[in-house]
């Protein structure tokens, strides 16, 4: 039977309909919004996993044809997911995982097609809204429903589900996740706006996804309210869970206490093989009991760690490195470490170390990004990569994960609205962080090492930027807020919240919560911790460096640009490309060439560059009424001559202006090869230029008559 449930956001319908595709799924709508329509799934397996942690995968899937597209490339299909498609698919994630009740292990996975795309309106918010009314809907157990809202404001005034168009008028790009308690996600970026403001886009957010939130409760109610389905969640037998709690709680409060994250590690894997040994080896009848004592172990020591110091921060306001909640870790910055590079530059803090590179180069380095959007280029890339040994650890090198995907992206958008505009500053920009140690956002602290080496590279940003990771926990009774969260502090915590910006305000902001959700006062407190932490570190970093260097490295390339009119642009480039060609390899200068005429040359060799744009504003001069020219004549006929005073540009040199005395025979005052000097008398409206050769001489004569004698002729 087909069910559907309708509502109206920002005046377009928005529709979810179930029981016509994808019957066999444990859950499966089709939802729309105008054209845009995408069929989205879930299916979860009835057999439990091995895991010791619940294995949810999110797939979001864009098909070219959904915009009448044929994919680019040798093999004319889809290949991997896109960046902006592995983005999306963690927008999904993020918000419907902390609903999954504690101790489900089923292998789930939802899939999120996209079907239909008309460019008018961004699918993400279809794609989320999908996930979790299949969910809700199905026998999985689910804690839902959830929805999303994408947010802008255009001349201050705030638009739910906006278009695309308005994005780019837009000075916020905003995009929360919650239930009706509360925001469980946000993810976005801003021109400088302040944390009011910010706070603001949130409240109308969240009021604006009330109707999405109704829409899957009457769904799931038409749909027969199913029972969701029994799972027995692992636990810990009473007795044994008594016996290792009066064993470890000692043992792990000293733990605790220790700064260090190495040695913090190395002491919980020895009070693990303690307590194995003289709780677990040998204390069981048989080697299955054994087993199960030891995952019982592993689980005891997790709560241990996780409610005692949780209970620390309530009880004490102290931290598992001895921090109140408001303390930033120790920082230090240094930039220009490495001289091959254009610019770099290395932040530590506490023990989480980003080493940020910055490379220029030209119109060739953009990248071309092909998806449902038509097809564009980026200027400005970041890339974060997280290697295995920054946390001590062994693992497979090669390739992004979603996480190294996601966390650059949230990097590159808090530095992008710094950047100068691509006219000012004609460069693509490359920045590569290098996680070197990693004990609490990496994410944040490669904004930091970004702004460093941008700097340090002479790029013209409009203000620093830094950025500070913050935590919460929790009891539902009391909070606290904490400041520059270690990592066990994010893994132990309630909140992970991210926040970039100025002095003057934020540009980008991510978070994610475990918990139900947050109220708006808690936000509001961590807005403010966020905003005091980001101008102690902005203060830390001004230490070494506060403005850019006042030139580029003498590595980087050198762009200058220069404009011709568009109707020279085709001469310019000549046929098949000849002369253009032939520019660049007699000067050995990089050019990329606008249609609109603008024209930029770079070069490392700065005289290179100036003999190449030399070059260029010959072919595109144009000549000038009165102006003397040296010319080459290269064709003599009875009436004259014709002289090519520029480089494809030739004017008639009249029988009657080669000389100041009578010509019969021009061959006999010319021959084709000839340099001479002529001068443009006039340039009629077809192109046509008439020179004169006589002026000159009269000219010339003039400069030696008594100063009595009248102007020569043809000098006027």
């Amino acid at each position: 039977m087909v069910n559907s449930v309708t509502t109206t956001i920002a005046g377009q319908q928005v529709k979810i309909e179930t029981g016509k595709m994808a019957k066999q799924a444990d859950g499966s709508v089709f939802v729309s919004c105008g054209n845009n329509m995408l069929l989205v799934t879930v299916v979860s397996s009835r057999k439990e996993s091995e895991m010791d942690f619940f294995p949810l995968t999110v797939e979001f899937s864009e098909k070219f044809y959904a915009a009448g597209k044929i994919p680019g490339g040798f093999f004319k299909r889809e290949a991997r997911p896109t960046t902006d498609a592995t983005l999306t698919a963690r927008q999904i994630d993020r918000p419907i995982r902390p609903c999954f009740p504690e101790g489900y292990r089923y292998d789930t996975q939802v899939v999120a097609t996209v079907m239909s795309y008309d460019g008018l309106y961004s699918v993400e918010m279809l794609a989320s809204l999908g996930a979790s009314a299949a969910l809700h809907i199905s026998d999985i157990p689910f804690n839902g429903p959830t929805a999303s809202m994408q947010i802008a404001r255009v001349d201050g005034k705030f638009i739910a589900n906006p278009l695309l168009t308005d994005l780019e008028k837009s000075d916020l790009d905003v995009t929360i996740a919650g239930t009706k308690n509360g925001i469980l996600m946000v993810e976005g970026e801003t021109q400088l706006i302040s944390e009011e403001d910010f706070l603001a886009a949130l409240k109308f957010g969240h009021a604006q996804m009330q109707p999405l939130l109704a829409m899957q409760e009457e769904l799931r109610q038409k749909t027969g309210n199913k029972v969701k389905r029994t799972f027995k969640p692992f636990t810990v037998s009473a007795d044994f869970r008594t016996q290792a709690e009066q064993y470890l709680t000692p043992k792990i409060t000293a733990a605790l206490a220790i700064k260090e994250k190495n040695e913090r590690y190395a002491k919980y894997f020895e009070l693990k093989a303690e307590a194995q040994k003289d709780l677990v080896s040998g204390k069981s009848p048989d080697k299955e009991t054994e087993a199960l004592r030891k995952k019982e172990l592993g689980i005891v020591i997790e709560d241990l760690k996780y409610n005692i110091s949780r209970a620390a921060v309530l009880d004490t306001g102290k931290r598992i490195d001895g921090r109140d909640l408001v303390t930033v870790r120790p920082i230090a910055c240094e930039i220009n470490i490495l001289p091959r590079v254009h610019g770099s530059g290395l932040f530590t803090r506490g023990e989480t170390q980003v080493l940020g590179t910055v490379t220029l180069g030209t119109g060739d380095d953009e990248q071309m990004i092909d998806g449902l959007k038509p097809t564009y280029k980026k200027q400005f890339l970041l890339h974060y990569n997280f290697p295995p040994f920054s946390v001590g650890e062994t693992g497979r090198m090669g390739g992004q994960s979603r996480r190294e995907i996601g966390h650059g992206n949230l990097a590159e958008r808090a530095l992008k609205p710094m950047l100068p505009s691509h006219e000012k500053f004609p460069y693509t920009i490359r920045i590569v962080s290098e996680v070197l140690e990693s004990n609490g956002s990496s994410s944040m602290g490669t904004v930091c090492s970004g702004t460093l080496a941008l700097l340090d590279a002479g790029v013209p940003l409009k203000a620093p930027v830094a950025g500070i990771a913050m935590g919460l926990i929790s009891d539902g009774k009391r909070n606290a807020v904490l400041t520059d969260i270690l990592g066990d502090e994010d893994h132990l915590g309630d909140m992970d919240f991210k926040v970039a910006g100025t002095r003057e305000g934020v540009t980008a902001i991510q978070m994610d919560i475990k918990i139900d959700s947050i109220s708006f006062e808690v936000m509001e407190q961590a807005l403010k911790q966020a905003k005091a932490g980001r101008l102690h570190i902005l203060d830390k970093m001004a230490e070494t460096i506060n403005q850019p260097k006042g030139q580029l490295s003498p590595v980087a390339p050198r762009i200058e640009t220069i404009k011709i009119k568009p109707e020279k642009v085709r001469e310019v480039i000549g046929s098949g490309g000849k002369v253009i060609k032939s520019i660049i390899e007699e000067t050995g200068v990089k050019i990329d060439i606008e249609d609109d005429g603008t024209i930029h040359i770079a070069s490392t060799n700065p005289e290179k560059t100036k003999q190449a744009i030399a070059i260029i504003e010959s072919i595109c001069a144009e000549a000038e009424v009165g102006r003397v020219y040296s010319g080459k004549v290269v064709k003599i006929v009875d009436f004259g001559a014709f002289v090519e005073i520029l480089p494809g540009t030739q004017g008639l040199l009249h029988i009657s202006e080669i000389s100041n005395e009578r010509v019969r025979n021009v061959s006999d005052h010319l021959k084709e090869g000839d340099k001479i000097d002529v001068k443009v008398t006039e340039v009629d409206r077809s192109g046509r230029v008439k020179l004169s050769r006589r002026a000159i001489l009269d000219q010339a004569a003039g400069a030696t008559a008594p100063a009595s004698a009248p102007t020569p002729r043809g000098d006027n």
